[in-house]
């Protein structure tokens, strides 16, 4: 059975590479289109010079060979033929190999529908994080409560504006039984990627400019872990609120945090 399974899987290896060759055309990838072509997509040599490889172990690899290739490799091919984050995962697993290690750093922007889901929620704060935590879209009325707009890209993350902005600090009547369970949630997720040099930074960062920050995170107490605040002081006085978290994108781990 499982050397049965090991040539299926290579056949599919095979098929998927020669699958996603095919659908790119020579200025895809920016070389010139040349002479008219016997079949559409690109050919192998050119995927192999473009990859850093030679084409007989390309070749190898295309028709499903006993070959070891490695991450790095495997990241320049799946450049090469521009795959999307899922399609790339498919290749590492049909290779063998662990999909490629999350990106804490990452900042794409939503989609337009995305960002109108969250405008039409008027009365309700919405915000989209990254596994790092940075605030990459949010509403007005997110915008109100946490001053978003007016921070620089680089310091607009909610771990910063909870542990370091005395502004937003003054308004959380809670701060120090909430500010502990929120550090409890990002705890989490480090563990999606633990050896993330921009979440390890961010942490080192927090523990300089936080006592707080650092005597929890030392402390390493258990808490119930949450991604959100309960309690804020407005022009309107004390409000309380519940949230909810949405997953908008699995695999740029982008969430949305949703306030009632």
């Amino acid at each position: 059975m499982p050397s049965r399974s090991l040539e299926r899987t290579r056949r599919e290896l095979s098929e998927f590479l020669r699958h996603h060759r095919a659908r790119l055309a020579p200025v895809d990838v920016g070389l010139p289109s040349g002479r008219r072509r016997r079949t559409s997509g690109l050919r192998r040599e050119e995927v192999a010079a473009l990859a850093g490889v030679g084409v007989t172990w390309y070749t190898w690899l295309e028709q499903g060979r006993e070959i070891g290739v490695s991450q790095d490799f495997l990241l320049r091919l799946a450049k090469v033929l521009k795959l999307d984050d899922i399609e790339c995962c498919h290749l590492f697993l049909l290779a063998h190999q662990r999909p490629p290690p999350a990106e804490a750093y990452h900042w794409p922007s939503v989609s337009s529908r995305i960002q109108q889901m969250m405008d039409e929620l008027v009365m309700r704060p919405a915000y989209v994080t990254n596994l790092r935590w940075d605030v990459i879209a949010w509403n007005a009325a997110a915008d109100q409560l946490f001053g978003f707009a007016s921070k620089d890209p680089s310091v607009r993350n909610l771990l910063r504006l909870i542990f370091i902005a005395p502004d937003l600090r003054r308004r959380l009547p809670a701060w120090r039984e909430e500010a502990p369970r929120v550090l409890a949630g990002f705890r989490r997720d480090l563990a999606v990627a633990p050896q993330d040099p921009a979440m390890l930074a961010l942490v080192d960062d927090l523990k300089e400019l936080s006592p707080d920050f650092r005597a929890w995170w030392d402390a390493a107490q258990p808490q119930e872990p949450t991604r959100g605040l309960a309690s804020f002081l407005t022009d309107a006085g004390h409000v309380a609120f519940e949230h909810e978290v949405i997953t908008v994108d699995e695999h740029h781990h982008l969430r949305m945090t949703v306030y009632f």
